[in-house]
């Protein structure tokens, strides 16, 4: 019983904590790479598809049909340094972490659709990957008892609805369905570690947890613009955005040695999360657009306060995390280009940004599989919308009369560079994860938009 219940919290632990080096724990916040390139400061503008995930009361402003899909290239490096001079390095399996966290979006005004009545409403559905990814260290490294892979291949199916009350404020709601699917990986969360030869355990065995599940919560937003130019466009916005905490229940079994040997179950909690967020710009005429945006978020990992683990045979393993609420601040700014001499038919945008992240994760319960430092993170980007008779990598049309064919078609592009804080974790529940972490990690984003 008692050699079950160890090891079954030891994967829980680490399992429920598989990040790709955000300081943000688990979440993975670049979702297309328009707002990726300002530093992810992007739900007060909310002007495309991407709006499903940053304010759904932005889709107000997204007419007719709109396409995003894209994804991320992202690698990097953990290195530890203990307090006995022994040295780690974990990555994200390999020199590009696979599968690739991605991002795909899809809306329509109901009025493009031939609903005239409802052409208020805008309905959209986006499918991401907003929380987990994967994580290696060696076999044989010094804690190897806590972790030696993990992986949380979820997914959140988003559909969503916006509906503009006037030419100042419009609502937003969507649901967040978290689940897994065999397409990422192996279709479930995954935990792997070496047994420590403790509790009956043989030294040196293989011990994986996985398991998978699927649980719901919901997003609702607020934009409102105050101030627009003589063409209608907005000059001045306010954005507000509440995700509701999420439980994902997760069900699975421990291997030893690639034996089944029990049943098990816990809760993921997913945090809520506050933003409140402010665009203006500066300049916005027929030619040239300047925006600059501050967006302030509270992301409540408090909620996180500890897992309980069931046990097929009943008992209950508690398990203490403590993690915290933390801020987290991104500004933000996009100059654009409509219709230059220059190239003509196509609208040039470049982009850059800061993001500020805080370590919601206290050195007891810090586990290797987070890399939970705080972060300072540069973006830079660019985008490229081509329109009527252009050409896009000047062979395909960009503009046709049939319904069929996009009116518009646009590229973006974003790198990221994340600089995080060396940390030194002492007095944690598992001495061996005791020592210095130092990580890095760069990261591509690149989306593609139909728009009919």
């Amino acid at each position: 019983m008692w050699n079950q219940r160890y090891l079954l919290a030891l994967g829980l632990i680490s399992l429920l904590c598989p990040s790709l080096g955000h300081a943000q724990a688990l979440r993975f916040q670049p979702q297309g790479a328009a707002a990726a390139g300002q530093g992810n400061a992007f739900a007060a503008q909310a002007d495309d598809a991407s709006a499903i995930h940053y304010n759904p009361a932005g889709l107000s402003q997204v007419d007719g049909i709109q396409v995003i899909t894209g994804t991320a290239l992202l690698g990097g490096s953990v290195k530890f340094n203990s307090p006995t001079g022994t040295d780690s390095r974990g990555d994200f399996g390999g020199s590009v972490a696979l599968p690739p966290p991605s991002h795909s979006y899809v809306s329509a005004n109901l009025g493009a659709l031939g609903w005239d009545s409802l052409s208020k409403v805008t309905v959209g559905l986006g499918l991401i990957s907003p929380f987990g990814l994967n994580i290696r260290y060696p076999l044989d490294g010094p804690f190897n008892t806590a972790i030696t892979t993990a992986a949380l291949p979820l997914i959140d199916i988003k559909p969503t609805l916006a509906y503009k009350l006037n030419d100042q404020l419009a609502i937003g709601v969507g649901a967040d369905i978290y689940t897994f699917a065999s397409f990422l990986g192996q279709g479930q969360a995954e935990q792997k570690q070496i047994g420590a030869g403790v509790f009956g355990i043989p030294a040196g065995a293989s011990v994986e947890f996985n398991g998978n599940g699927t649980g719901a919560g919901a997003t609702v937003s607020l934009l409102y613009t105050p101030l627009r130019n003589g063409d209608g466009k907005p000059i001045a916005s306010v954005g507000l955005v509440y995700r509701t905490q999420a439980v994902v229940p997760l069900s699975g079994s421990l291997l030893i040695n690639g034996a089944k040997v029990a049943d098990a179950s816990t809760n993921l909690v997913l945090p809520q999360i506050y933003t409140g967020a402010i665009a203006i710009w500066p300049v916005r005429t027929s030619e040239r657009e300047w925006k600059l945006e501050l967006d302030v978020e509270y992301v409540g990992w408090k909620s996180n306060r500890d897992l309980d683990i069931h046990l097929s045979s009943g008992g209950v393993f508690p398990q203490p995390q403590q993690w915290k609420t933390v801020p987290v601040v991104a500004i933000g700014t996009e100059y654009k280009w409509l219709n230059p001499a220059w190239l003509p038919h196509w609208d040039v945008a470049v982009r850059s940004g800061y993001t500020r992240t805080e370590n919601p994760v206290p050195d007891v319960t810090f586990n290797p599989a987070i890399v939970s430092l705080s972060s300072n993170t540069l973006s830079i980007g660019a985008g490229f919308l081509c329109k009527g008779q252009g050409r896009f990598l000047g062979m395909v049309p960009c503009g046709g009369a049939s319904a069929l064919w996009p009116k518009g078609i646009g590229l973006d592009v974003a790198f990221q560079e994340w600089f995080y804080e060396p940390r030194t974790v002492a007095g944690n529940l598992n001495p061996t994860v005791n020592g210095t972490y130092h990580a890095y990690v760069h990261l591509g984003t690149v989306s593609v938009k139909f728009m009919f």
